[in-house]
């Protein structure tokens, strides 16, 4: 008799280390073909719920450092100074403010 097993290895990589989860194990039955195990472990797949978890860690960016943040945030301030000398100008609509105060 041969044993068949399954593994649904999730690659999980981080910063320091390439981590290696085993998420999802199907070993095969007595008398279970093929096509009945591979159904069996696509279930377990879903219910595990480990797709939509990759999928939305696909895109996951990395945290801004404290310079990018500061520089991000001087830039809107002089946006904001810039469009408020135009508005007292009179070269730009006045924008209304929430709660009409």
């Amino acid at each position: 008799m041969c044993e068949f097993t399954i593994l649904y290895l999730l690659h999980i990589q981080s910063r320091v280390t390439m981590r290696l989860m085993i998420n999802v194990e199907v070993t095969k039955n007595s008398g279970e073909n093929g096509i009945s195990l591979i159904r069996r472990f696509s279930r377990k797949v879903q219910g595990a719920g480990i797709l939509p978890r990759v999928r939305g860690l696909r895109f996951n960016s990395r945290v801004q450092s404290a310079f990018k943040v500061k520089q991000r945030a001087l830039k809107g301030i002089s946006r904001r100074a810039a469009m408020a000398e135009l508005v007292k100008l009179g070269k730009a609509p006045v924008k209304k403010t929430r709660g009409g105060k």
